[in-house]
């Protein structure tokens, strides 16, 4: 049976950047909102990624990007109450740091002031590294994003594999080196082909995070919704569903709506009995 949550000594930076050498695999979850954060860190896991994915499993889009920086607060804010154990890392939406870096460093820097996160996420390669260098030597630690980034999914081509051919692989290994060479202590892979991801992990100094992208990376990253099968609009290729809690939900909502119905709840069990002759009084009392 595993400890609770307070009895387990948090995971560092440092201690994340040390798995590169000494193998032990990097497990990352998402979390959005605190009930879920308290079991996911309670299990174990070593971070725990607040997603910009919210904008589609939360809150209803059709992408990421109409995600806004309070609306990433807000619940980042929410999972860090719930976390004694795991490194918090807040996702930073489409356009919070593509504009300018010194917006983008005062942007991070809400996500560590306001949030409490340990660390921020961006997504791209060489085109935002001096952004990643910039908030890095601000004092707040970055995870990069490259392969498919959901954020600009559209200039991609849609939400499909990167780095099939020479060119884009090409593309992703200089993305690869040039987030790395700006600091960043970390690197989600995503649908990337496994052989490009177990080079890009092998070549680069921090750890690699997959999703979609192979057994080879220093780690792997799931949506916690997909995981559980609570976000049946869709499942990607690279999910695998360790349970499927849709139709439980709907089963027991289904059942409660029924002895609703029914009159069959509450009963006795979930009710607070007495109070009949106090009640009678207060009636007689009105009618005086």
């Amino acid at each position: 049976m595993q400890k609770t949550d307070k009895t387990r000594t948090p995971v560092t930076l440092s201690n994340i950047k040390s798995r590169k050498k000494s193998g032990e695999r990097i497990t990352m979850l998402t979390a959005y909102d605190y009930s879920t954060a308290v079991l996911v860190d309670r299990a174990g896991v070593d971070m725990i990624l607040v997603g910009d994915s919210l904008g589609m499993v939360i809150l209803g889009y059709d992408s990421t990007v109409p995600v806004t920086m309070e609306d990433m607060l807000h619940h980042s804010a929410a999972v860090r109450r719930g976390v004694n154990r795991a490194l918090v890392v807040g996702d930073m939406p489409f356009m919070s740091y593509q504009v300018s870096p010194e917006e983008a460093v005062r942007n991070a820097g809400r996500f560590i002031k306001e949030a409490g996160c340990h660390a921020v996420k961006l997504e791209g390669g060489m085109n935002i590294a001096k952004t990643i260098e910039r908030i890095v030597r601000a004092g707040i630690p970055v995870m990069g994003h490259i392969g498919l980034t959901p954020q600009t999914a559209t200039a991609l081509g849609g939400f499909k594999v990167q780095g099939r051919d020479e060119e884009s692989a090409r593309r992703l290994i200089r993305d690869a080196r040039a987030v790395a060479e700006a600091g960043a202590f970390s690197l989600v892979l995503e649908c990337v082909p496994s052989g490009i991801a177990s080079a890009i992990t092998e070549d680069i100094p921090i750890p690699t995070i997959g999703i979609g992208a192979g057994a080879g990376c220093d780690g792997q990253v799931l949506v916690t919704n997909d995981l559980l099968g609570l976000f049946p609009k869709f499942v990607p290729k690279f999910v695998k569903k360790y349970a499927d809690l849709a139709p439980v939900i709907q089963e027991a909502i289904t059942r409660f709506i029924d002895e609703v119905s029914k009159g069959e709840f509450p009963g006795d069990a979930h009710s607070f009995k007495g109070g009949e002759d106090l009640a009678e009084k207060i009636i007689r009392d009105y009618g005086r």
